[in-house]
């Protein structure tokens, strides 16, 4: 994440900009007196700007996260640093107290802010940066629209020389006006991405500021299993079941370093120190492996869902 002063409009005092590949959601939040306050989300698309703060800069510290919509992987990029505060899924507006040590709002989660480096400015624009081949705004817009159009079998081939004519194609058949903008074209290719992408599966969120751990243990049939180990950085979600579920629980285990049961319950499942696939939650120690306690994530007979682990354990159940 690259901050710059750059022109920034008459009404706009705090301007994010987006020179990624990635259309972005982008948080804001700073510290008013003893409280945080945050808000979002704002959409980015790449090669282009937007105003997070329209009034001057006055407070004491200002903060950003942006992240990435989930392709069809379910992989999502993140942008952020050291300090935890609160968001929620959809537009939000909060007010928590600084001294919190988690998210108490019914429905909210921490995710990393990064500090905006305003240098006491009432009037400030920074950019959210992905690649040094990135230079320019052009470059980041014509690079989200290959990720998208690859995304959607749009091939653009070697050095991208078929751009013009994958949005053409893309255009006739998703109906696009030929004089639509950037920001449109972005706004339809999420959408069919969407539509690409089904609603299901398992996926986890590190909403914290470390690097986690996971295991799953659920029902297969007529017996249990557990599988482990999915490695998750600060700020990143994995897709770790791509089938839809069907089921009321999934149990989710989860460590970190310096707590081994970060994330624990009563369901007894064994695992192992390496990479698992295990069939059967008895006799663990006889078989040579080790027992730890899970947590149930209650899906409700949902086909997808998305656990949200932050530094104070897994939020919103």
């Amino acid at each position: 994440m690259l901050a710059a002063l750059f022109a920034v409009p008459a009404h706009a005092s705090l301007q994010l900009c987006n020179q990624t590949s990635y259309v972005l959601y982008a948080a804001t939040g700073f510290q008013q007196a003893s409280r945080i306050v945050t808000h979002g989300w704002l959409r980015i698309v790449p090669g282009d700007c937007a105003t997070a703060l329209s009034e001057p800069l006055k407070a004491s510290a200002y903060f950003v996260y942006a992240r990435s919509a989930r392709d069809r992987t379910g992989e999502r990029r993140a942008w952020g640093g050291q300090f935890q505060f609160c968001a929620m899924d959809g537009d939000f507006a909060l007010r928590t107290p600084a001294s919190a040590s988690d998210c108490k709002i019914d429905g909210a989660f921490e995710v990393p802010f990064a500090p905006v480096a305003t240098s006491g400015a009432q009037v400030w624009s920074m950019t959210f940066t992905e690649s040094a081949g990135l230079v320019s705004p052009d470059d980041a817009r014509n690079a989200g629209f290959v990720r998208l159009l690859n995304e959607l079998d749009y091939p653009t081939g070697a050095g991208n020389k078929a751009l013009p004519a994958a949005l053409a194609r893309f255009r006739a058949t998703a109906h696009v006006p030929a004089n639509a903008n950037s920001s449109d074209l972005f706004a339809a290719l999420e959408a069919e991405v969407v539509k690409s992408a089904a609603p299901k599966g398992y996926s986890i969120c590190n909403d914290g500021d470390s690097k986690i751990w996971a295991a799953l243990g659920l029902k297969s049939g007529a017996e249990f299993v557990s599988r482990g180990w999915w490695e998750i950085a600060s700020g990143a979600c994995e897709l770790v079941l791509d089938n839809a579920l069907g089921r009321d629980a999934v149990y989710l285990f989860a460590s970190k370093h310096g707590n081994k049961t970060f994330v624990s319950g009563p369901q007894a499942f064994c695992i192992s120190n390496a990479q698992f696939d295990i069939r059967g939650r008895d006799r663990c120690v006889a078989r040579g492996l080790s027992e730890a306690g899970f947590f149930a994530t209650n899906l409700k007979g949902r086909p997808g869902f998305t656990a949200h682990i932050a530094n104070g354990g897994i939020v919103g159940q």
